[in-house]
């Protein structure tokens, strides 16, 4: 327990010296000489410098060695017809610097899924110089629901995801820790360390993305996954009276990527892709308030499920639509909120411009494996 808290500082925020970790620690000199000793030796810890501004002998300066274990994360995309890369991975070291990034266009209907993590972690070590040791974690986020009690992916639509076995084959293969999450959770983690999210008592992020829908739901830090992965699979909600004459319909139907290129269509608003669209319409609000009106009614629909069964403190709006769209949907939704439910929410568009999956797997996966080290460390 002690060189678990004592490494625990080291690694956030660093850099200090034995007399710095026996005030924050509150052990004594001995002990602290011990933990060092044991850190270092381990490998965990390095001496990164010395400290001459005190009197008497120069102080060691201490900080977790970052090349102790490194975080491979990689977010796997259904592209759908976006020709967007359907694979971005990134590594970073223990202390959260990230060494590389890259992004690879893959036929998964050619190429089975092992091979190509295989290939796109053989590029992050090319590009890095480092040896496969380092890497002790992988953190994959997909498009999809998974159950770590089977290790099976469900509801995903890449080619070879879902198959039985697939998770416990890329362990065997990169012979380490591999973690799976929904892409939408991940993208709620990034939220939550750098985004709108910090600070939050918790918030609900409705993934409005380029081709499908998600929810994560995040409780004061701690996502909800459900019984089997399955919780924030919100584009599978029916719309539809089962009495109803109407043909069925879901979310997805209403507010998913295609329905929102038909929606521009209808008011002639151009572009290939559905964040083009609402880029274009949202750069000209004044002359398309028809289709923001519409676009945010529809919205309102999922959100109005949300809000009346969890009552978030915090709706987040992410994925490339409501990046998209900006303020300019935020506004609209908010709109149509007060327009059609009564229901109170505060509604805010994400403020990540990067990758969010992607960034938001780094996130979980320097977490597990650094809670993962302090175990190890409290075991020994």
């Amino acid at each position: 327990m002690n060189e678990s808290a004592a490494f625990a500082y080291l690694l956030d925020p660093g850099m200090l010296t034995r007399a710095d970790l026996r005030k924050l620690t509150a052990l004594s000199t001995p002990t602290i000489s011990e933990v060092l000793r044991r850190l270092v030796g381990s490998g965990l810890v390095s001496v990164v410098g010395h400290n001459s501004g005190r009197p008497g002998p120069n102080a060691e300066v201490y900080s977790a060695n970052p090349d102790a274990a490194w975080t491979v994360a990689i977010s796997v995309r259904d592209i759908g017809a976006s020709g967007a890369p359907s694979l971005a991975a990134a590594v970073c070291d223990l202390t959260g610097v990230v060494r590389g990034r890259v992004e690879s266009r893959v036929d998964f209907l050619e190429t089975d899924p092992v091979d190509a993590l295989a290939a796109v972690v053989s590029r992050l070590r090319a590009e890095t110089g480092a040896p496969a040791s380092w890497i002790r974690q992988i953190q994959l986020g997909v498009a999809g629901s998974y159950d770590p009690r089977t290790e099976t992916i469900h509801h995903v639509e890449v080619p070879g995801f879902g198959r039985s076995g697939l998770v416990p084959e890329i362990a065997a293969r990169f012979g380490t820790r591999v973690d799976v999450d929904n892409d939408v959770n991940l993208a709620a983690v990034a939220e939550r360390r750098r985004g709108v999210g910090q600070g939050a008592d918790g918030f609900a992020l409705l993934w409005l993305g380029q081709d499908g829908l998600g929810l994560a739901i995040d409780i004061g830090g701690a996502l909800m996954r459900g019984a089997r992965g399955g919780a924030g699979e919100i584009g599978y909600m029916p719309l539809y009276a089962p009495d109803s004459a109407h043909s069925k319909i879901a979310l997805q139907d209403l507010v998913g990527g295609a329905a929102v290129l038909d929606l521009a269509r209808e008011h002639g608003i151009p572009g290939a892709t559905p964040p083009e669209v609402v880029s274009y319409a949202a750069a000209r609000r004044a002359d398309h308030p028809q289709f923001f009106s519409q676009l945010a009614d529809r919205v309102s629909v999922g959100l109005a499920a949300v809000i009346a069964v969890l009552d978030p403190p915090l709706v987040v709006l992410a994925g490339e639509v409501a990046q998209a769209g900006g303020e300019a949907l935020c506004d609209a939704v908010a709109g149509a909120m007060q327009r059609n439910e009564p229901l109170q929410a505060q509604i805010a568009v994400t403020t990540i411009d990067d990758d969010a999956v992607l960034l938001g797997a780094l996130d979980a996966g320097l977490h597990s494996i650094r809670e993962a080290l302090l175990s190890a460390i409290s075991d020994a």
